[in-house]
């Protein structure tokens, strides 16, 4: 069966249908003409008797003339024989096979009669007690004396069982040739046409190899035809092809270079939904919202296959943009993070084929922006309060209302207080943005850790005295520890967390101060830490203490003596210029512990 489904079986078996059909058609009308032609040799006997007279006449009716030509006829089983029409008929004799019969009973009385009338008759006959067709007979005048008397007619007979084996040798000789001619025909279709579908293998095998992606494969030129001319089109496609995959290719990794080494996320969808294209950053921030559910109602099912299906967050963006048919920008809040997220649709011609999106986590830009915005605010408000007492008290002074020297004095330390108070909070602007900027000057030495948390006790003692808060020390003695770094930027953290701890610990509790040795980023280090045991930090609050300005108790008020809000942006600033970390840890209601940790070196 395979046969007949290639070009080879098809085109031969067609060929070997043509050849049969003709050579059929050609044997029917062949045959045909044998079968009805050939039975009728009566014209043919006649023309072959009148020469045979002509020669008898010639031979002036030679009786050995007639023997001799039976003798050759008789080969073809055949006979001539001369009948004497001045004797009677039954004493002329013809010959059939072995027997003789007299002339009388060979032809009947209306044939003797027109025989002897000098017609020429046309007459069958079969010998007695034969099998076979018999014989045909036809007579000729002969001899002709005295000017119109016939003397003798001739007779040629032959046998119809020659004609009908000449008939079948005829037919034979046909099949053969039909069957040889056949055999030749398709033998030779069948060559020519492998010949030319070999060409056709071998760019079926090539287009085959092309679509595995083998573009180096080339047909061979046989032939210049249009086989030929195919094959060299066929060549020519396969290298303008290979040079566009080879382009498409070479754009399709410099794309997929340029999106993975993009910083933001690359996520296209089709239109249900269904991821088609992610970079690893796109990868990753997949894995880690394919937890967060949509906001919609309908659609509370989780995520869990994230690469298939798009995250609940994007959804909204993803339907607005795809039903809009236009680029939608947005951000995105998942959490404690901020997105900018670009959603524009993908298009196959007019209709929209999916969405691609290009996210950033903008959470560091979103919070610089707030912290800004927050900053201008906390700034004006706390230049606010002192420029208003400043303001109100000092025009109490000039409109001279105060009664009494003790009330003038009073307004004037009020002055004077908000006037430090403003100079502490500008002092601690310059100096945040100097650490910020880079433009604050440093000055690194060696340090012994004891003798400066030594100096901080001695320096709050008397304030704890007066709040009846225990100030002490947790150090080994007589195991000094040198560190290098700034004394001064040093002693204004730890004096800023002193500070803060004083102000929170109430009455009967103590401050303890630490230093031990530690290791950070696997060198040897110094850690130092202010411990209380004041109301403590609320657990949501702790991320956000050393940003500037913020409040962990929101209701606190803060009084002349007050803190600016900026004394832990400040000292996360100087351990970072000193190549450590400042952290905190804190229990509500129970107390807050600082850790400064210094490199030694």
């Amino acid at each position: 069966m395979l046969l007949f489904r290639s070009v080879v079986g098809k085109l031969w078996m067609t060929i070997i249908a043509l050849v049969a059909v003709v050579l059929i058609i050609l044997g029917l009308f062949l045959f045909r003409y044998i079968d009805t032609s050939f039975p009728d040799q009566s014209g043919s006997l006649l023309n072959t008797a009148e020469k045979l007279a002509d020669l008898y006449r010639e031979h002036g009716g030679d009786p050995a003339f007639a023997e001799s030509a039976g003798e050759i006829l008789s080969a073809e089983d055949a006979g001539v024989a001369v009948l004497e029409l001045s004797k009677p008929m039954g004493e002329s004799l013809l010959a059939f096979g072995g027997s003789s019969v007299p002339a009388d009973q060979v032809f009947s009385k209306g044939e003797q009669q027109a025989i002897r009338s000098g017609d020429r008759i046309k007459a069958s006959y079969r010998p007695p007690g034969e099998e076979g067709a018999g014989y045909l007979l036809v007579t000729v005048p002969a001899m002709v004396q005295d000017g119109d008397t016939l003397t003798h007619s001739l007779v040629l007979y032959q046998s119809k069982k020659s004609i009908e084996d000449l008939q079948s040798y005829v037919k034979r000789i046909f099949v053969y040739v039909c069957i040889v001619g056949f055999l030749l025909t398709t033998s030779f279709g069948f060559f020519l046409i492998t010949r030319i579908n070999r060409p056709l293998i071998e760019l079926q095998k090539a287009a085959e190899n092309i679509r595995t992606g083998d573009y180096k494969r080339r047909v061979v030129i046989h032939s210049r035809d249009e086989i030929g001319e195919l094959g060299t089109t066929f060549n020519l496609m396969a290298r303008q092809l290979d040079s566009t995959i080879r382009d498409l290719q070479l754009q399709k990794d410099n794309l997929a270079s340029v999106l993975r080494s993009m910083a933001d996320a690359v996520i296209s969808f089709d239109t249900d939904g269904r991821i088609i294209f992610l970079n690893p950053n796109g990868e990753k921030l997949l894995a880690d919202w394919s937890r967060y559910q949509s906001d919609e109602p309908e659609e509370e099912e989780a995520f869990e296959e994230p690469e298939n299906v798009i995250p609940g967050p994007l959804r909204p963006l993803f339907q607005s943009a795809t039903e809009g048919t236009k680029e939608i920008a947005a951000r995105l809040h998942v959490e404690k993070e901020v997105w900018s997220a670009v959603m524009a649709p993908l298009y196959s011609g007019e209709t929209v084929r999916g969405a691609v999106v290009v996210m950033r986590d903008v959470t560091e830009e979103y919070r610089a922006e707030k912290m800004k915005t927050d900053f201008v605010a906390n700034v004006s408000h706390e230049l606010r309060t002192p420029l208003s007492m400043l303001q109100g008290y000092s025009e109490a002074l000039v409109d001279d209302i105060p009664g009494t020297p003790e009330e003038r004095k009073e307004l004037a330390q009020v002055i004077y207080d908000e006037s430090l108070r403003m100079g502490r909070l500008v002092r601690d602007l310059l100096d945040l943005s100097r650490l910020e900027t880079g433009h604050m000057e440093m000055h690194f030495r060696e340090i012994g850790a004891h003798q400066l948390l030594a100096r901080m006790q001695r320096k709050f003692a008397a304030l704890c005295r007066d709040k009846g808060i225990e100030l002490a020390l947790a150090f080994t003695p007589n195991a000094e520890i040198q560190i290098r770094g700034d004394e001064d930027r040093l002693e204004q953290v730890l004096t800023n967390l002193i500070d803060n701890a004083i102000r929170h610990t109430p009455s009967g509790a103590a401050i303890r101060l630490r230093s031990y040795p530690a290791l950070l980023k696997g060198e040897p280090a110094l850690t130092l830490e202010v411990e209380d045991e004041g109301e403590g930090i609320p657990a949501d609050d702790l991320p956000y203490v050393f940003e500037r300005f913020y409040k962990a108790d929101k209701a606190r008020k803060r009084g002349s003596t007050g803190g600016t809000g900026l004394g832990l942006a400040i000292a996360r600033n100087i351990a970072e210029l000193h190549k450590g970390v400042i952290e905190v840890r804190s229990t509500l209601g129970k107390g807050t512990t600082f850790t400064l940790i210094v490199p030694l070196k």
